[in-house]
């Protein structure tokens, strides 16, 4: 473990919006915010040119960048992204997070700790809380983060270990990724193996940061959850791009933060977790294996 100085500096949180429509733009107004108000404020930047992007970056006073390659199904690539949010990036810290995530200031605590820690090299994740939320929220109250902090541990449900919505990593890692299509399968996977092959520490911050997922259905894909995952072509052509990395590989952590500091994993851990994870997994499968549109 390298030494290594992080100054003080504001995060890059960075995302591909979907369409600022109904359920969805409700859910992506509600993250947005949230993470307009950690605190120290971090650099949010919107990536893409759909339906109301351009309007809510202005609204919240974000960046926007509307110019991105797409695939031959009009879906974003996650390539040049990560490149841009790298050259745009104020500090040395970015976090790619996606559109429907809340979060708390126990992000930012979390990320400080790592920086504390002093690996020069890290991708941080963890599991996130589902959560039905169908209104925009009001934060203006000041006890918001708190009641919402409440009402995720008490109506929420933890997600499956293998559920990935958001990585923090420092530059100049991930600058070059593989041309993923956003939101379908594996991708998230590939980002966690391709630091365990590279040696790197993969911490498990699902103890101490509260990442709040807004349930939403995939109306927006003809075939659902399984065909944006497993089913489709994309998702086919991301599993391609990542080298069929094994499930197993694409999500073990190798580190854990704890509100007591950092532990080191071992495969004895990593065994449990998946034993205890079992139930959720399962449930995941079967969701997606489902010919619905699933809720979440």
């Amino acid at each position: 473990m390298n030494l290594i100085y992080f100054p003080e500096e504001p995060i890059t949180i960075f995302t591909v919006p979907k369409a600022f429509k109904g359920h969805i733009g409700i859910i992506q107004e509600n993250a947005i915010k949230s993470w307009k108000l950690l605190s120290p404020q971090p650099q949010i930047i919107l990536f893409g040119n759909d339906e109301g992007i351009e309007e809510i970056s202005q609204k919240l006073d974000v960046i926007h960048v509307p110019n991105i390659q797409l695939n031959e199904y009009s879906t974003p690539l996650l390539d040049g992204i990560f490149r841009q949010a790298h050259e745009l990036a104020k500090g040395s810290i970015l976090s790619y997070v996606n559109t429907d995530i809340i979060l708390l200031n126990d992000f930012l605590v979390a990320v400080k700790q790592l920086q504390t820690a002093s690996f020069d090299r890290f991708i941080m994740t963890g599991q996130r809380t589902d959560v039905n939320i169908t209104e925009l929220l009001n934060f203006d109250l000041p006890s918001w983060d708190t009641e919402l902090r409440h009402f995720a541990l008490k109506q929420g449900a933890l997600a499956s270990i293998v559920c990935m919505d958001y990585f923090v990593f420092p530059k100049p890692l991930y600058a070059e990724i593989p041309s993923f299509a956003v939101g379908r399968g594996h991708w998230d996977h590939w980002m966690v193996y391709y630091a365990r092959k590279l040696g790197m520490p993969v911490v498990d911050a699902t103890d101490v940061v509260t990442a709040i997922h807004q349930n939403h259905n995939y109306a927006h894909l003809s075939g659902g959850r399984g065909v944006a995952y497993v089913r489709g072509d994309e998702a086919k052509q991301n599993a391609k791009l990542a080298g069929d990395v094994h499930m197993a590989n694409g999500f073990v952590a190798t580190w854990k933060l704890t509100p007591w500091g950092l532990k080191k994993s071992n495969s004895l851990s990593a065994i449990f977790s998946f034993l205890v994870d079992m139930p959720r997994f399962v449930k995941l499968v079967k969701e997606v294996n489902s010919k619905t549109k699933s809720n979440v």
